[in-house]
């Protein structure tokens, strides 16, 4: 099975089963609806569609593979976008990871370490989750399997301290890329926010010219909720991208489609197994594909 294959794909059969020489009203309320139960929200779906009409019309679109092609065309242009890869730029580079509890933050650090390993860098992974029990002890699991270093202190721990140590090994020893673990935060949890706030300021202060990525982790199950999130943790720790965990389920994941139109942040890599070479570089192209 292809990488791509593994995503489930929308079953839009029931729309364009019908002649697209006799799309009407109907058609284009079917599809605005499947592409509401793919998560790409309703002023996402209500856009979409009202480009494909206008495409169709004025380029004279006919047949099914023609309208889909030109559906995906449209979507993926809403997904591609600028800094859509890592700026890995400086040594060291710092990789600050963010994200409500339960989204899949660890492992996806411990793939991204993985990858970078393989890419011929050195990595070095903070333990910045101090708060779940267990969570440095996990991430140690993750560190062994990507052969990189691990930075840690105890349970209970200040993570800007733990940040602060892991900065200085950095340096000490000229590891090319940082990667933070951070406490799953709730979005709507003000003190938390204001933590994640503080570790953004240790790095702007003992690392100032660093270049720096804020990945958010989003569940491809979230749905809506997902968008909530986002607005949230941009507004807070100035997100640079977007990886996106458990699309390997029923998932569609259709949600990314809608903040990166309202948000203007890129997904920079999706999570599509358990495995460690499961994180993978998002191509929107192949994206809309697989949900169309």
């Amino acid at each position: 099975m292809g990488l791509w294959d593994k995503l489930k794909k929308i079953n839009l059969g029931s729309v364009f089963g019908r002649s697209i020489s006799e799309a009407d009203e109907a058609f284009f309320e079917e599809l605005e609806e499947m592409l509401i139960l793919a998560d790409v929200g309703m002023a996402t779906a209500t856009e979409a569609v009202e480009t494909l009409r206008r495409r169709m019309k004025k380029e004279r679109i006919s047949g099914q593979e023609a309208v889909k092609e030109a559906l995906r065309e449209i979507l993926a242009e809403e997904l591609t976008m600028e800094n859509q890869e890592l700026n890995l730029s400086t040594q060291p580079s710092v990789i600050l990871v963010v994200g409500v509890n339960g989204v899949g933050k660890t492992t996806s650090i411990g793939k991204l370490a993985a990858r970078l390993k393989g890419e011929g860098k050195r990595v070095l992974l903070c333990a910045g989750d101090t708060f779940r029990a267990a969570a440095a002890d996990q991430l140690e699991i993750w560190a062994d399997r990507a052969g990189c270093e691990l930075v840690r202190q105890h349970e209970g721990a200040d993570p800007g301290a733990v940040l602060f140590d892991a900065l200085q090994a950095a340096r000490a020893r000229r590891v090319d890329v940082v990667i933070c673990d951070t406490a799953g935060r709730l979005h709507n949890k003000a003190n938390l926010m204001a933590e994640l706030a503080k570790l953004r300021k240790i790095i702007d202060r003992e690392v100032p010219d660093a270049a720096l990525e804020t990945l958010l982790v989003l569940d491809a199950t979230t749905g809506q909720n997902g968008l909530i999130q986002a607005r949230q943790f941009q507004e807070t720790a100035g997100c640079t991208g977007i990886i996106l965990t458990k699309l390997d389920g029923t998932a569609k994941g259709g949600i990314v489609i809608a903040i990166a139109r309202e948000l203007g942040v890129p997904v920079k890599f999706v999570g599509l197994g358990e495995g460690i070479g499961d994180l993978q570089p998002f191509d929107a192209k192949e994206y809309v594909k697989a949900i169309i």
